[in-house]
């Protein structure tokens, strides 16, 4: 069984993060397809292998898996040992809940606080609806800790939620959002996570790869 998973810019692509942070937590072996976004053949590469036109993309031989919770998904199933859900019933559901709440939802701070890697930008004069929508991910986050008693990631070891709010991580990290004190230790935990910091060390990578044309072309 030969896995590929096709996927945005490391620098860019927060879908993207996400569900290779799940493929590598799960141990899982598999080719990464790399596609540049934002440029002029971007749609027809991406169209190769997505019939929705987005990445990631997870290609199973003649299987294709394009949405970033369902490729989480069927990688719950085929790794059952890596616990990517709780064993718990209802931590699982409400785990999954938060997960399935942060896949379609918080649209208002996806538009005004754009992912990225970096840090000392600003997004300017939060708009009510995204600071309402901080405020919900930050009791979200309290909820899940509480309820799992876990003092390293929402519900103990890293998993599928944890993936689905990383790219949020960066994002309030990027625009310099004040997190509450009690959940600093979780913020920290998931920029050190050892995934997270691979995704990193690529996305620096491909911004000296970056850099390096730049210069060629002057």
């Amino acid at each position: 069984m030969a896995l590929k998973l096709v996927i945005g810019d490391f620098n860019k692509s927060s879908w993207s993060l996400r569900a290779w942070l799940v493929m590598v937590t799960a141990d899982a072996a598999f080719d990464t397809i790399h596609i540049k976004l934002e440029q002029p053949d971007t749609p027809r590469q991406i169209g190769k292998y997505s019939p929705s036109g987005k990445v990631p993309v997870l290609l199973l031989d003649n299987l294709v898996i394009n949405d970033s919770l369902a490729i989480c998904e069927y990688m719950a199933e085929a790794c059952p040992d890596s616990n990517l859900w709780p064993q718990d019933l209802r931590l699982k559901a409400l785990s999954r809940a938060a997960a399935a709440e942060m896949h379609s939802g918080f649209t208002h701070l996806r538009t005004q606080m754009s992912f990225g890697l970096g840090t000392g930008d600003d997004a300017g004069d939060l708009s009510v609806e995204t600071q309402g929508e901080i405020v919900r991910i930050f009791s979200i986050w309290q909820d899940l800790r509480a309820a799992s008693r876990s003092t390293t990631f929402l519900c103990g070891p890293f998993g599928i939620v944890d993936a689905m709010f990383a790219p949020v991580v960066f994002r309030l990290r990027r625009y310099g959002i004040s997190v509450p004190p009690t959940l600093q230790s979780y913020v920290d935990q998931v920029v050190a996570y050892g995934p997270v910091q691979q995704w990193l060390a690529k996305a620096a990578e491909e911004e000296v790869g970056v850099q390096e044309r730049e210069d060629t072309c002057r």
